[in-house]
């Protein structure tokens, strides 16, 4: 039996704002959008990095994914290139994310679990099995050990015959970001930017065209900040990428277009179109402004997303098929150039093939029914979206130059300020769902009877089976060159 909807703590109900709290108008005019912003394709890109966007350049269906074994991952990567994925999102286990191998101390419990274990080249080669890499581009969800993942791929592609310079993808190795929100770090932050500005110059001579870094608001948001400070924080860690590049001796006109980015979408509809045109624009400004740079190919910001995964419900897990459909459309209104859409069973587990299935037909259905795609920027003109743009840019602007006043990003995290600031945003938003100034359908409004759904369970022999391997591997492989070798890594560091 349906419980009765609970009605709004407060007496009067607030005035209606966005996610971020930007008040809401109850009807927008031509004043509030302010001048026109230049057309798809030029300065500052407001309102798309290409003249014709997806007539000419669809945006590429990535699912992230990765459990168990590398073998098991691997079958899921074929299921899904199968029916109709454009793009691959590697999901690393926590322990190959923190730099452990399967039979560590520290990886009892997690080998396999949240995503594919990756422990050798041998894991690398058998879950990229069958896989031509040259023709598919691979994003990898690494960062403290995201030089070493790198370097499997590379051999894994020298092995099927494939030259660096027709490898595409992206490897995260955004660290900031881990110490902001996440935790998967291994050094401490000014260390750890090294090997991140490192991989940069890797890259220019050895793999022209892939992605060196994917600075993530993603994480930030899912932990609890605003799109205001999504925008911000993830704008002034960039600012601290591009100046530790610089020092290490690297030209801005070179490293910068091959910087991405990694946005999170919400349910706020337009804010959400809004922050993804402001996001060009806020690092248009950025690289002509503060760095000088005027080729339109450094100005350009390229950015993958992710719809919320906070946002879906263990309650009512259907619903979040409506959630996705909704987030994933106002990601591809924003211009994204490669989209995950949820799978809605993941507030329960990792998603079963049904689930996953649907979320790539979620993209499929946008992309060739609703003709979204055959217009660069359709919102483009909307009075609220043209006013949130400018709202969001301004407040970005704003967090940008406060963390600039605290000595940069790395600094702000030290301190402990942008953490303070994102948990402040996380606690006021629990409150309002707690106090049902914010309803959340399914779960404070609307309360039905359970929904019988099936959950994947990964099974603790695939940890055995890692384990037993990398016991084998160890035994055959020649102790004295891998000494020497470590050695050589231990010299190359120091130096």
């Amino acid at each position: 039996m349906a419980t009765p909807a609970p009605k709004p703590a407060a007496d009067h109900p607030a005035e209606p704002a966005t996610d971020s709290g930007l008040p809401l108008k109850p009807v927008y005019r031509a004043a509030d959008a302010g001048a026109e912003a230049p057309p798809p394709g030029e300065y500052p890109f407001t309102r798309g990095i290409y003249p014709q966007m997806y007539r000419r350049r669809p945006w590429t269906i990535r699912q992230y994914a990765g459990f168990g074994s590398a073998a098991e991952t691997n079958r899921r990567f074929r299921y899904l290139l199968e029916r109709g994925q454009t793009g691959l999102s590697v999901a690393f286990d926590l322990p190959t994310q923190i730099g452990h191998d399967a039979d560590a101390p520290m990886a009892r419990g997690e080998v396999g679990k949240v995503g594919v274990s990756i422990s050798s080249l041998k894991d690398m080669e058998t879950l990229l099995a069958g896989i031509p890499l040259d023709k598919v581009s691979t994003s990898m969800t690494i960062n403290a050990p995201a030089a070493i993942l790198l370097l499997l791929y590379e051999l894994v592609a020298e092995q099927q015959g494939v030259v660096g310079s027709r490898l595409n993808g992206t490897v995260q190795n955004d660290i900031l970001k881990e110490y902001a929100a996440r935790g998967t770090y291994v050094f401490p932050p000014r260390p750890s930017m090294r090997l991140a500005t490192d991989l940069f110059a890797y890259c220019k001579d050895r793999l022209p065209n892939w992605n060196t870094i994917s600075i993530s608001g993603y994480h930030l948001r899912e932990a609890g900040a605003t799109a205001v400070q999504e925008l911000g924080f993830t704008m002034a860690h960039a600012v601290a990428y591009v100046d530790a590049a610089r020092a290490a001796g690297l030209a801005v006109a070179d490293f910068a277009p091959r910087i991405s980015f990694f946005f999170a979408v919400f349910s706020d509809f337009f804010e959400e179109v809004a922050k993804f045109r402001a996001a060009r624009q806020l690092w248009a400004r950025l690289i002509k402004e503060r760095y000088g740079v005027s080729d339109p190919r450094a100005q350009t910001l390229r950015f993958h997303t992710q719809t919320g995964g906070s946002t879906l419900t263990a309650q009512q897990p259907h619903n979040n098929i409506v959630r996705v459909a909704l987030q994933a459309l106002s990601a591809v209104l924003g211009g994204t150039q490669s989209l995950h859409a949820n799978s809605f069973d993941e507030a329960l587990g990792l998603p079963s093939e049904m689930a996953a299935t649907l979320s790539v037909r979620t993209q499929q259905i946008i992309a060739n029914e609703t003709n979204v795609a055959s217009v660069a920027d359709p919102m483009g003109g909307s009075y609220l979206v043209e006013a949130l743009t400018s709202q969001l840019d301004a407040g970005a602007s704003v967090l940008i130059a406060e963390v600039d006043r605290r000595g940069g990003a790395i600094a702000a995290i030290e301190t402990g300020f942008t953490q303070d600031a994102i948990q402040e945003s996380a606690y006021r938003f629990q409150q309002a769902v707690e106090t049902g100034r914010r309803v959340v359908v399914g779960v404070n409004r609307f309360q039905g009877d359970d929904e019988v759904v099936e959950i994947v369970k990964i099974s603790p022999h695939h940890e055995r089976e890692q384990v037993e391997a990398l016991k084998r591997l160890r035994a055959e492989r020649d102790a004295g060159r891998v000494e020497a070798s470590l050695q050589g890594v231990r010299q190359a560091a120091e130096g």
